[in-house]
């Protein structure tokens, strides 16, 4: 069997700061090409903040032992802020508050649901950041509390999901968690 032969970390510390170069001069030429053409739409804005967010998920990917289900918050939480970007820049018609943050906590949650039945035995790994999604799925509640929210259902939907899947972990390792957060948060 022949294998590919793998970058030394020269060749490959090369070809990650070429990407970043490339990356921060395809931003200001985007800018730039936007203030010529189309000055009154925000659309290099909205590339760059893309271009940002592909950069948190690759610095964030390389890091070594990185765990499966921070990677899923990070990921979670770094989109959000985007679609919240973008939502802003596009004139806040509240959709990235209504119907994207809803989505991505679901999809969140289904990831980690995944993660904790393939590997029961490493679950109390991922109860922390199970813990901080419950968390950040709570936002959407308060949302609703203070009215700013004009879909309330998927919100409830998602926070509903949040909790039932903590309260799953919770079940299936409540000892192992319990140790955990005091080994976490030094209680």
């Amino acid at each position: 069997m022949i294998y590919p032969k793998k970058l030394s970390s020269k060749k490959g510390d090369l070809i990650f700061k070429i990407f970043l170069i490339s990356s921060f001069v395809l931003g200001i030429l985007l800018f730039i090409i936007n203030k010529l053409t189309t000055p009154d739409i925000p659309w290099a804005t909205l590339t760059n903040a893309g271009i940002i967010y592909i950069w948190i998920t690759v610095f964030y990917s390389i890091k070594k032992n990185t765990n499966i289900a921070g990677h899923v918050l990070i990921q979670a939480i770094a989109i959000s802020l985007l679609t919240i970007f973008i939502d802003y820049k596009l004139g806040f018609e509240k959709w990235s508050i209504n119907i994207a943050i809803p989505i991505i906590i679901i999809i969140a949650n289904i990831t980690m649901l995944i993660l904790t039945i393939v590997s029961y035995k490493k679950y109390i790994k991922y109860a922390i950041y199970q813990l901080i999604i419950v968390l950040f799925s709570m936002i959407p509640v308060i949302l609703i509390g203070e009215n700013i929210l004009e879909n309330k259902v998927l919100s409830i939907v998602a926070s509903s999901i949040s909790i039932s899947n903590l309260i799953l972990t919770l079940i299936l390792s409540a000892k192992d968690v319990k140790e955990a957060v005091i080994r976490k948060f030094h209680i």
